[in-house]
């Protein structure tokens, strides 16, 4: 029998100073990043563009990212599986809903963060923040509902005051780990990290508010969980362009090489997927 998913990352954080979680958009990306990093971040940006085509403001529906969030799990049986849930997917009943599909589906953690709708990319402006009575109401009862699910719990305030106000009182209704999102450095993380006793996550994407940082500069400042947001979809993003003007100025010859795998390689990492989902 599998460990619970939350109790692998909270075993791992007892001997490793900061766990990787990588932004995926689909299983295939999925597939690759897991080769390299044993935790998988189910990016509500990556999942957004990829499934519709739209931006991250709201598009999600729960029933698709749980859908895919089991896919995921069915050929990944032993990595962290951290799924961003944006609110919850609107009222209360049915944020706690989603997270008991989400622990059936042997998710690892969930992120549930405290903006209104319409939402927004945490690394844009425009975004409302709930009333933090509302938001707690919401996380306390989620909170309730999972069995062993890690709950982070993110606020998307930009207010120094109002973010301490929210990170204390995260922690003290129970929240697993906390991350606050799109700050423009690490200071207030590395003081909130002395006064509460919770990890602290950090969010890094491409071109985001916050500084690009390194695991030792991180490590610093008292995170020990970082989340990349779409390093894989940016990747597709910029390598399918290169591609398709590559292939228009060779006279629509296509060779295997820096851009170009072959479909034996691609085969390969297919045929990995299977012989574990057949495993299990």
């Amino acid at each position: 029998m599998l460990r619970m998913q939350n109790q692998a990352i909270l075993e791992e954080l007892q001997h490793t100073d900061v766990i990787q979680f990588i932004g995926v958009y689909d299983v295939f990306s999925a597939s690759l990043a897991a080769q390299h990093f044993d935790g998988i971040f189910i990016s509500g940006f990556g999942f957004a563009a990829s499934h519709y085509g739209l931006p991250d403001i709201g598009f999600i529906s729960w029933s698709d990212i749980v859908d895919f969030v089991r896919r995921v799990r069915a050929i990944l049986p032993q990595h962290h599986i951290l799924v961003d849930i944006d609110d919850g997917y609107a009222d209360v009943e049915v944020a706690c809903h989603v997270v008991s599909l989400l622990e059936s589906a042997r998710a690892s953690a969930v992120i549930l963060e405290d903006q209104k709708r319409p939402r927004r990319c945490g690394h844009v402006d425009g975004k409302q923040i709930m009333d933090l009575d509302e938001y707690l109401i919401k996380l306390g009862q989620v909170l309730d509902t999972r069995r062993e699910l890690m709950v982070v719990a993110r606020t998307d305030s930009s207010d120094p005051k109002d973010i301490r106000r929210r990170v204390l009182a995260f922690a003290e209704a129970g929240a697993d780990a906390i991350l606050v999102d799109g700050l423009n450095d690490l200071k207030l993380i590395r003081q909130l990290a002395e006064e509460v006793d919770k990890p602290f996550m950090f969010n890094q994407i491409a071109g985001g508010k916050s500084p690009p940082c390194t695991i030792e500069q991180l490590r610093d400042a008292g995170v020990s969980l970082v989340n990349y947001s779409t390093p894989c979809l940016f990747a597709a993003q910029a390598v399918i362009e290169e591609t398709m003007q590559s292939l228009k100025e060779n006279d629509g010859r296509i060779e295997v090489g820096s851009m170009q795998v072959s479909v034996l390689d691609c085969n390969a990492v297919l045929s990995e997927n299977l012989k574990r989902r057949s495993a299990q």
